[in-house]
């Protein structure tokens, strides 16, 4: 029987810093979640296009030369992608920074670095 047929969730990290993919990975397979991560904006469409169920992606905005941004309007543009949930984190905590996110088409917006209950409490949120 797959995952999905269990009920596990498939979440796709896009972070290119390694000890902020390990802690999110981490904290997100323990709550049950099939974590995918990539390491570029690249990476993660292409993960994004290629595996099947994902359920939400979190993505940090913070990915070189501005790619996170970049990012977040491609999978609100591609009409396979539009639907999935994204999660933006990062590091910036100012009011415009998170209206603009969530303009863009972020369903959350989280300020890292963030707890672990407030990271399993915002993914749970996006997913009900």
């Amino acid at each position: 029987m797959d995952d999905e047929c269990q009920g596990k969730r498939r979440i796709l990290l896009i972070e290119e810093k390694a000890d902020i993919r390990r802690f999110t990975a981490r904290v997100l397979s323990l709550e049950g979640y099939e974590v995918l991560q990539a390491v570029s904006a690249e990476e993660g469409l292409r993960v994004a296009r290629n595996a099947p169920g994902i359920s939400v992606v979190l993505l940090g905005l913070e990915l070189s030369n501005h790619e996170g941004w970049k990012l977040l309007k491609e999978f609100r543009n591609d009409p396979e992608l539009s639907g999935v949930p994204i999660v933006v984190f990062s590091i910036y905590a100012l009011p415009w920074h998170q209206s603009k996110a969530l303009r863009m088409g972020a369903s959350a917006y989280l300020t890292m670095p963030t707890g672990v209950s407030e990271l399993k409490k915002t993914v749970a949120a996006v997913l009900h």
